[in-house]
């Protein structure tokens, strides 16, 4: 998969957490910050290994969309991850835009870690 567009849009609950979790699995909450247990143990391991390699937190994230809201929080993702050079949208798993650099993504050893990881 040259690029993925998240969960939500493919009507999907996050795959990492959706098979271990029986609120999501059975569409008992939307989002895990409705959980009691938020952030539970998985989120939070999840939440590390996105922080560390991908430069965003999904807690963080989470937690914007309790207060704020989607569409606010999409409007801020939006400009957050926009490319300078074109407008395109860049990758947080790698920091690559899909739209002007695809060309360096098939040079990459790493596909999803940033350059200067």
């Amino acid at each position: 998969m040259p690029y993925c567009t998240g969960c939500r849009p493919r009507d999907k609950q996050c795959a990492f957490l959706k098979k271990r979790c029986d609120l999501l699995l059975n569409k008992k909450v939307k989002y895990c910050y409705e959980c009691e247990d938020f952030p539970c143990t998985k989120l939070q391991h999840l939440d590390k290994r996105y922080r560390t390699f991908y430069r965003m937190s999904m807690i963080e994230n989470l937690q914007y969309i309790k207060e704020k809201g989607t569409k606010e929080f999409l409007v801020r993702e939006e400009e957050k991850w926009k490319c300078p050079k074109c407008g395109g949208i860049i990758c947080c798993h790698n920091g690559i835009c899909f739209k002007c650099e695809l060309d360096k993504l098939k040079k990459k050893k790493k596909l999803y870690r940033w350059e200067d990881d």
